[in-house]
């Protein structure tokens, strides 16, 4: 895989994230999902790469843009799998609450897992905590482990849940082993992505989200050293068969980074929409506007925080009007 294409997807969620950002608060979540998926489909045309989506806004009789199996780029250059999430948190751009995103994960043809829509349970830490937890350990042994692997005290850690009522009982196992609990109302691939970063105070990930928001954390992961594991959840027959349909064939197996992420090399990129602990939100004044991306490479290591500052008056389809 090119390096060069590591700067070329950011101008994709740059361009998602001007686009969806204007209908912050509005209560209008479909409306900034579509402003977020359109951007992100024009600009994907200009990139030099013979991509395929495996992870995007449903098939193609649910979705007319970025469905599954849809052809982007060029047409020239490598080819690999393209994961996307548009707008991570439509509910959040609507509120006008913290941590949405646009996100955009490639690897290698082939090494993305083809991830149906559907539940996953997961547990994600940062780089310090790699190999030390288990899903299929209890929450106070995961605790314990993440504790002694950051040389802290379970009371000194903080969880990011998940506010759903499936999370009620691991929310009181939380409490009841002593850790502080940071709970979200959405937004999982932000929330797996902080554990790597110090600075944002969360220390691991626990409970059920979308298993497409488990790969594309896997691929944020795998850039920062870190780990995800997950299991998926279908919740009858119908969702089982749609596993085996797109490959997984034991859809009970527990799923580790190289079954998410396979392969040496891969590319994350995300763009803050509203502000995060992570990624300061799109901000207009006037006919310019500004957006804070961070995009990583897994094969170099590399992590970049890049600072845009977007003149509207050049790139007027990137924005709503008053």
């Amino acid at each position: 895989m090119e390096r060069s294409l590591t700067m070329e997807i950011v101008r994709v969620t740059e361009a998602a994230a001007l686009k969806s950002a204007r209908w912050m608060g509005r209560g209008k979540k479909e409306e900034a999902d579509d402003a977020a998926t359109s951007a992100m489909r024009d600009v994907f045309d200009t990139i030099p790469m013979n991509g395929r989506v495996v992870i995007g806004e449903g098939e193609k009789d649910e979705a007319p843009m970025l469905y599954i199996g849809e052809e982007l780029g060029t047409g020239t250059g490598p080819s690999v799998d393209v994961a996307v999430d548009p707008l991570e948190g439509t509910n959040i751009v609507a509120q006008g609450t913290w941590n949405a995103l646009a996100v955009i994960a490639i690897a290698d043809h082939k090494k993305l897992l083809h991830a149906p829509d559907m539940y996953m349970k997961k547990i994600a830490v940062g780089p310090e905590a790699v190999g030390k937890v288990d899903i299929n350990a209890s929450t106070a042994d995961n605790l314990q482990a993440v504790a002694e692997a950051k040389n802290k005290a379970v009371e000194d850690l903080v969880v990011i849940v998940l506010d759903r009522p499936r999370h009620k009982e691991l929310i009181e196992e939380i409490r009841e082993a002593g850790a502080r609990i940071k709970l979200i109302s959405d937004g999982d691939v932000a929330a797996a992505m902080n554990t790597a970063f110090d600075d944002t105070g969360v220390d691991l990930l626990l409970g059920i989200g979308g298993a497409p928001e488990g790969v594309l954390s896997a691929v944020a992961l795998k850039c920062l050293g870190g780990e995800i594991q997950g299991k998926l959840l279908p919740k009858d027959e119908a969702e089982r068969e749609r596993c085996t349909k797109m490959g997984i064939v034991d859809a009970d197996k527990v799923l580790y980074m190289e079954d998410l992420c396979g392969g040496d090399d891969a590319i994350f990129a995300a763009t803050g929409v509203t502000d995060g602990e992570l990624l300061q939100g799109v901000q207009f004044k006037g006919e310019k506007a500004t957006t804070e991306t961070v995009v990583m490479r897994a094969k170099s290591g590399t992590v970049r925080f890049i600072d845009g500052k977007h003149s509207l008056e050049k790139k007027p389809n990137y924005v709503i009007k008053s």
